[in-house]
């Protein structure tokens, strides 16, 4: 099974835009000559960047489609970043992309009215599960940090599953998000990755940070206050509205309920107000909320992976929008500078 699209030298040669009498980020990083899993076992890189362009799992949410369309407008404003004495890129590799181009085609025509082709695209879903976990266990059992960016928030159980394959562990998650994506074992779409995860016991402890009040449902907050000591939630308005709590206090109680064991760190991008996703907000962090949340979650915790998932660039009212992926830099930026602080 081809589980990985390669991202060779001359890709990213593409995707840089570079400029005399400078150096990009893209003209540094490491990337395959030929064998993936060999080359990356040989690298002395710490951070694996590798995309996820579908958004299968958004539509058997019942969701819009787009979150296949982060990954390459995010690694062209990543790349074309200058190379300067704020960030290693010498210490980042380029892998490319899961391979789901096929599931993607097979998808293609199944819109979302009738039970039958949701029962199908969440038969889809579990196909792109088992190539995400099998590329992500690869990549940790390397001793490597994957970057993973774009796809939607289904991808958040194959990370995990990977990540406990990689590790032969339980992990512990945090995840900043409108959602706690802890719908029913329905069959596997954007809106149960973990709750899939928590049930096949990959996922030990998992904290939730800001989520939207009125957007979770009771089934899922009920579990949560039945189960304390393994999940965990604050919310947007209990910080913001009511003001029970700052931000950063916010942060730091979900960072202390995961910090004592391996972490997974997500960030679904449709809890910064008016980035463009499956589930745009009007009313949420902002773009600098995420980043220090991202910094801070890799300064302090054991850090395995980062996940930022659900952008969907295309579903932008401004035609050309480089917004998102420029904000996606940025986070990728952060994450790994506060490792690196760690």
């Amino acid at each position: 099974m081809k589980s990985v699209k390669i991202y060779y030298q001359e890709d990213i040669n593409k995707l840089t835009r570079k400029r005399s009498g400078e150096k990009k980020i893209g003209e540094s990083v490491k990337c395959s000559i030929n064998n993936w899993e060999k080359d990356l076992d040989k690298s002395n890189c710490e951070f694996v960047i590798i995309g996820i362009p579908e958004d299968i799992g958004v539509r058997a949410n019942y969701g819009r489609a787009g979150a296949s369309s982060a990954f390459k407008p995010a690694l062209d404003s990543f790349l074309s970043q200058q190379d300067n004495l704020f960030l290693n890129a010498k210490n980042i590799f380029v892998l490319g992309e899961i391979y789901v181009e096929d599931l993607m085609k097979k998808a293609e025509h199944l819109e979302q009215k009738t039970k039958q082709n949701i029962d199908e695209l969440r038969k889809i879903v579990s196909e792109i599960d088992l190539r995400v976990s099998h590329v992500i266990s690869k990549i940790i059992k390397f001793k490597k940090i994957p970057i993973i960016i774009g796809g939607g928030h289904n991808n958040a159980f194959g990370n995990i599953k990977g990540s406990f394959e990689g590790l032969s562990q339980q992990i512990n998650v945090i995840n900043c998000d409108a959602h706690l994506d802890f719908r029913p074992l329905e069959g596997r779409h954007s809106g149960n990755g973990f709750r899939y995860a928590f049930e096949n016991k990959y996922l030990k402890k998992y904290a939730a940070l800001s989520i939207h009040e009125q957007y979770n449902n009771s089934e899922a907050l009920n579990l949560f206050l039945k189960i304390p000591q393994q999940l965990f939630y604050n919310t947007y308005e209990s910080i913001f509205i009511r003001e029970e709590l700052t931000f950063n206090s916010a942060i730091k109680q979900t960072i202390n309920f995961v910090k004592e064991s391996a972490c997974g760190v997500e960030l679904d991008l449709d809890s910064i107000t008016n980035v463009p996703s499956s589930a745009k907000t009007s009313s949420g962090i902002s773009a600098l909320q995420a980043r220090k949340y991202v910094y801070q979650c890799a300064k302090q915790l054991k850090v395995i992976y980062l996940h930022i998932a659900e952008g969907a660039p295309v579903l932008s009212h401004i035609k050309a929008d480089n917004k998102t992926g420029k904000l996606i830099a940025y986070l990728i930026s952060d994450f790994i500078k506060g490792r690196e602080k760690n």
